[in-house]
């Protein structure tokens, strides 16, 4: 009988023999060692030796009686204590006792360490596989040392294949209790305690985008991000990208709160302390450390052929980093991809916290709070879960709920994980959710506006949607999406859209900047508070210009990625002075204008003394993404060009801040959206690559209509004659000078006959909002067809 069995000695195929954990350690070191991928070493116990334990020690009888008497009605708790006690209280059999000291005494010997401190965790013989997980479900034992503290370990993890929460699981899952097993896998411990760990998932885990590498990272040891202790640090790396060096391949950084971390006991085992105010604002992981963890992860997914659920450690003595765990990614890898399903809120309630949206649907119910899990008698069908943090204990209730909030914990904490496998929507970090939302009060949690989730007071009214994206049919004229949330741009890439025809910069600095950027480059003429304001924005930036740059690259860069290599339009600023005096720092910048909508917005800013510093932190972050992140899809495009000749002060300005049209393939795209703009459309089209049609603006100023005017509403239509006019004459002019025409505007969204009229005027591309993509889809079809 094979007891003990070096990491070495294991292939993937093993999982019978140690379990899907231990079976992942010794294909990565086997395989993907030789590729420079750092795995630290080890052993594993074999499901034989569990099964030599359970049949001398007469447990399997006691088992199955114990099981019996589960589906004859007794509770869960009892029946789990009693098994426990069992295999606690059997000795282990001598002859694994044997093998397990004596591997321990090699790892000593190759580590140079008397007694290392190694990682004792359990692997159960059906764990890992693709079409099921049981992460979490067994124990783990950290900084273990000495032979008889990792014996009792290992009988510890025996019995853990016991606990409530696994038994639960199996039950849930159609697993048999006794044919499973338990191998215990034994690994050199990696000081992370002394620097950061984390997890990676090799897609984006809400979406299941696999363009990308999400990488999650703490300080001290991984327990805490595992178990939603702690809210981490998020990268988001591009794949297709990653293995150019020259290019920067993070799409987006997440800074985490990093309240606390796990680090070593003196006494052995580990404990939580607090970090400081430092650490809670320092990145875990610079540019070299993402790069290798993203490239490591890639490679592991192209050995297995599946998206892949990875733990990493970075060891603080001697810097390096190794892959600890691999698993299979078992939620969006088994969701089909021919349906697109989405929630939508359609009517509106108080948002009264927000957090991590984790899923994207939408849930509602009353409050229950809890503390600690009880039983599910005290748990109704169907309400939301409000708690601080989950763990395998609470899955029993989780199952039951409409919806999850818990105060702690990032995309890979437990509650996040269980939720995504059950397809529960759970908004988890919100920081504050068992203190504001109250027992027995009903709300609604939404995860489907983006990366955020909020929880609305009252039963807000929803609606959820299907589209056979396999039943859309293709077009001639390109369907392109419009989008503005970065947050949002992974859910729709299923979708089989053209490319983006219009992302609107305005929401990424509102939302994610906040700060005037004129306001960073002049500090000096902040008010008092607005300068603590911009300070606490903009902490930890030495040249706080740098913040506006940074948010807005990766806020354009993760709408871009999804969509590459098809073009994607990003339009510089089009706030209106009222608008930008919102910002933070804003008033001080801003002129009160009688009629901003036509008034200083668009190009005249961007070469204007009063902006044109903020304008070149634009052309940063622009240039930042396409040539740093190389995300060379991206096009830009000019909003509310007035003349050809302001074009041409536009177009020198960008180019003095290294956005020179055509250089690196560089587009620019100009609105048309002013009369101008058609009447002069032929030098329009010297000076740029293509139009697009703002039909809001160009109806507006063409029909003389406040489009905001309830009074005029009946005169605001797209249809006029004067429009419709101005559309083909812009077509044909741009067609004739061999540039491209497409329309942003909402109106083809809800009318299939001015969709019509797009496709018989000859426009090249539509771009529509993602919930109205598959209806244009379709009346774009429909109108080539007929024509």
């Amino acid at each position: 009988m094979r007891r003990v069995i070096r990491f070495h000695d294991l292939r993937r195929e093993d999982v019978g023999l140690v379990g899907g954990k231990n079976a992942s350690l010794g294909e990565l070191i086997t395989a993907l060692g030789p590729a420079g991928v750092r795995v630290p070493d080890g052993f594993a116990t074999t499901a034989d030796a569990y099964r030599e334990l359970v049949t001398t020690g007469g447990l399997r009888e006691l088992i199955a009686v114990q099981v019996d008497r589960l589906h004859g009605g007794t509770p869960l708790s009892e029946v789990g204590a009693a098994i426990r006690s069992a295999v606690l209280a059997a000795p282990l059999p001598p002859a694994l006792e044997h093998e397990v000291v004596e591997a321990y005494g090699r790892l000593s010997h190759e580590t140079g360490r008397q007694d290392p401190d190694v990682a004792v965790r359990s692997s159960a013989t059906a764990e890992d596989l693709p079409e099921a997980s049981f992460a979490g479900q067994q124990e783990t034992f950290l900084n273990v040392r000495g032979a008889t503290a990792l014996l009792e370990a290992c009988r510890r993890c025996y019995a853990s294949l016991f606990t409530d929460r696994a038994i639960d699981y199996r039950e849930r899952m159609g697993f048999d209790h006794l044919s499973l097993a338990l191998s215990v896998g034994i690994q050199s411990m990696v000081r992370s305690d002394l620097a950061g760990a984390g997890v990676i998932f090799t897609l984006d885990t809400e979406s299941g985008f696999p363009g990308v590498v999400v990488v999650s990272a703490a300080w001290g040891l991984g327990e805490t991000v595992v178990s939603g202790q702690v809210d981490p640090d998020e990268y988001t790396v591009f794949k297709p990208l990653l293995k150019d060096h020259r290019l920067d391949p993070v799409l987006n950084v997440r800074l985490g709160a990093k309240r606390c971390k796990a680090v070593y006991d003196d006494r052995g085992s580990t404990r939580t302390v607090d970090t400081d105010a430092d650490e809670q604002a320092r990145r875990v992981l610079g540019l070299g450390d993402i790069r290798t963890l993203a490239e490591w992860a890639v490679a592991v997914e192209e050995h297995y052929g599946c998206p892949m659920d990875l733990e990493w450690a970075k060891d603080g003595i001697s810097g390096e980093l190794y892959l600890v765990q691999a698993r299979p990614e078992t939620v969006q890898s088994r969701s089909g991809g021919g349906v697109l399903r989405r929630f939508r809120l359609t009517g509106t309630g108080e948002r009264l916290v927000d957090g991590i949206a984790v899923g994207e649907a939408i849930g509602a119910g009353p409050v229950c709070a809890l503390a600690e899990p009880v039983g599910l008698e005290r748990f109704p069908q169907g309400a939301v879960l409000v708690t601080e943090i989950t763990d395998p204990d609470w899955e029993p209730l989780m199952k039951r709920a409409s919806a999850i909030v818990t105060d702690h914990g990032g995309r890979t904490s437990h509650a996040a994980i269980v939720s995504r496998e059950l397809g529960v929507p759970a908004v988890v970090g919100t920081g504050s959710a068992t203190a504001v939302l109250a027992d027995g009060q009903v709300v609604t949690v939404s995860c489907a506006e983006g990366a955020d989730g909020h929880v609305y007071g009252g039963p807000v009214p929803f609606e959820a949607t299907e589209t056979d994206l396999g039943s859309l049919p293709a077009t001639r004229t390109k369907v392109m999406l419009n989008l503005a949330d970065p947050g949002a741009a992974f859910r729709w890439w299923r979708l089989p859209a053209d490319g983006v025809g219009l992302a609107r910069t305005e929401f990424v600095v509102a939302h994610q900047a906040r700060v005037h950027p004129m306001a960073l480059v002049h500090p000096e003429r902040l008010s008092a508070e607005d300068r603590r304001l911009v300070d606490e924005l903009t902490y930890g930036y030495p040249d706080r210009t740098e913040y506006f740059v940074d948010r807005l690259a990766h806020g354009v860069a993760r709408i871009a990625a999804p969509r590459w290599p098809d073009p994607v339009v990003v339009r510089t600023s089009d706030f209106k002075t009222n608008e930008y005096a919102r910002l933070v720092g804003g008033t001080a910048f801003e002129p009160v204008e009688a009629n901003p909508m036509i008034g200083w917005r668009g190009a005249s800013r961007y070469y204007d003394p009063g902006y044109r510093e903020g304008f070149a932190l634009e052309c940063r972050a622009l240039r930042q993404a396409r040539d740093e992140r190389g995300l060379t899809n991206i096009v830009v495009m000019i909003p509310f060009c007035r003349t050809p000749q302001e074009a041409d002060q536009v177009l020198a300005v960008m180019a003095d801040n290294g956005l020179t049209r055509g250089a690196n393939g560089l587009r620019v795209y100009v609105m048309a959206e002013i009369p101008a703009n058609i009447l002069l459309a032929g030098q329009f089209a010297e000076r740029f690559d293509g139009f697009s049609i703002g039909s809001n603006d160009l109806t507006q100023l063409t029909l003389g209509v406040d489009r905001d005017s309830a009074r005029l509403a009946h005169l605001f239509d797209e249809r006029d004659p004067a429009v419709t006019r101005s559309i083909e004459s812009l077509v044909a002019t741009a067609h004739a000078a061999g540039r491209h025409v497409g329309l942003c505007g909402q109106r083809p969204s809800n009318d299939p006959d001015f969709t019509r009229f797009l496709v018989q005027a000859g426009v090249d591309s539509i771009s529509v909002t993602p919930d109205s993509f598959a209806a244009v889809k379709r009346a774009v079809a429909a109108a080539e067809a007929a024509a």
